[in-house]
């Protein structure tokens, strides 16, 4: 397939454009703060019976994500290495897609009377988002040459912000202004954007599902696929050795996106119970964080072009330990407003950054994408459950989110060190004896 369309880079971007708002909606700015309203009661307060366990809203919320991660991390090697091996990427996609945005629209229906059905729809639709990344990232390496991985990665990156905040703005009027709409039910205009969530999500996905390559390197499907899938993770896994780049990167990626990661997911319940914000102003701040990442993005892939993906990724973890520092020690709005500026400006530079970074660390004579990016994501996923079980855990022992910000800076301080190892250079050339 010819590299470099413009309209198959279009469409790659709009499944980031299609996604993105059950990440803004659903994990960062509506959903989070609705599940801690509905979770309330007056003989229970702030905690909630759960498969007979008694413990905080937020921390279930927390145990929730971390374990809808999980799965993802146990059953994507080996959907990545059957993927790879029938060349049907685009199948798996569409699969974890409609999961996902089924899941979304099925929280329509979730209230206080139905706590397990809300969990579980939570569940369902972070294994959907989650597991459809990582074909939707394999595609990178195989519409573009390696010179346009970060200009295109922090593209795709900008799409979902623009599009998730379009969505998000027009909830918000209704979720501000039900009587506009003619809306009583103070549950109904969060519901609704849960269900368009699922409808926005299910639509654009069908975009990149028409332009992106089928099968490019017409792979065969033959043979036992669960066998093969196996057979194509062994043949990935055999190679790391060559890649040491490579290996210490997933190292760093690791811990500085298990904060990152938590960051992101727990900004909106740490501002609510932290400081006491208003939902306006928790979704202020989200939007803020939104607009101000799409600037980010562009910024630091424009800085990786002159300095290099090292020095770029580099400069973005000093600034997250700082943020995660400065966390324990804010107290009111305006200081959580500037954090959170601070916050989106490298959000998204090193999240296309990551991604773009990875892309040329992978062997220049490889064809495995989806196998490569399988360890990619469950890396990435491993982290998010390392950090927001890490961040519920230190929460549910001391009764503070702030403790568990210092936990963070730890995170990130030892992925700065590995990424210091790191070299960004020229691609390797695998040794055929030891595929």
């Amino acid at each position: 397939m010819k590299l470099n369309q413009t309209k198959v880079i279009r469409a790659w971007c709009m499944y980031d454009w299609a996604n993105s708002v059950y990440s803004l909606t659903i994990t960062t700015a509506i959903f989070p703060i609705y599940f801690l309203n509905v979770t309330k009661s007056e003989a229970l307060g702030e905690d909630v019976i759960f498969l007979g366990f008694r413990l905080p809203n937020s921390v279930l919320y927390d145990y929730a994500l971390s374990f809808s991660f999980l799965i993802v991390a146990i059953i994507l090697p080996l959907l990545s290495g059957i993927a790879d091996y029938t060349g049907r990427k685009k199948l798996f996609l569409r699969i974890f897609a409609y999961i996902g945005s089924f899941a979304c629209a099925g929280l329509f229906w979730y209230d206080s009377s139905n706590l397990f059905y809300g969990v579980l729809m939570f569940v369902f639709a972070s294994i959907g988002y989650s597991g459809s990344l990582v074909f939707y990232d394999s595609f990178l390496p195989e519409i573009v040459t390696e010179d346009r991985y970060d200009r295109v990665s922090a593209q795709g990156y900008s799409y979902g912000y623009i599009g998730s905040v379009l969505l998000l703005i027009g909830n918000l009027v209704m979720i501000l202004k039900p009587d506009l709409f003619g809306i009583t039910d103070p549950l109904l205009p969060a519901k609704i954007s849960f269900l368009s969530v699922g409808i926005w999500w299910f639509g654009f996905t069908h975009i990149p599902l028409y332009f992106l390559p089928k099968n490019p390197y017409n792979k065969k499907n033959e043979g036992h696929y669960l066998t093969r899938g196996y057979q194509e993770l062994q043949k990935v896994w055999r190679t790391l050795p060559q890649l040491k780049d490579a290996r210490f990167f997933l190292i760093a990626f690791f811990f500085f996106q298990a904060g990152v990661q938590t960051v992101m997911y727990m900004a909106s319940l740490f501002g609510e119970k932290e400081l006491g914000l208003e939902t306006s102003q928790l979704i202020s701040t989200v939007l803020i964080i939104q607009l101000v990442a799409i600037g980010g993005a562009y910024l630091f892939a424009r800085i990786s072009e002159r300095r290099g993906n090292k020095f770029s990724l580099v400069t973005m973890i000093i600034i997250w330990v700082v943020v995660a520092v400065s966390a324990y020690f804010i107290y009111t709005p305006m200081e959580f407003y500037i954090l959170a500026f601070v916050v989106g400006m490298i959000m998204g530079g090193i999240q296309a950054l990551s991604r773009a970074t990875y892309s040329k660390l992978l062997p220049e004579d490889t064809n495995d994408h989806a196998s490569y990016f399988g360890f990619f994501d469950v890396t990435f996923y491993l982290s998010i459950v390392t950090g927001i079980f890490s961040f519920g855990l230190v929460e549910h022992f001391t009764g503070s989110m702030r403790f568990s910000a210092i936990i963070l800076s730890i995170y990130f301080l030892i992925g700065l060190y590995f990424m210091l190892k790191v070299n960004v250079g020229k691609r390797v050339r695998l040794d055929p004896n030891q595929k």
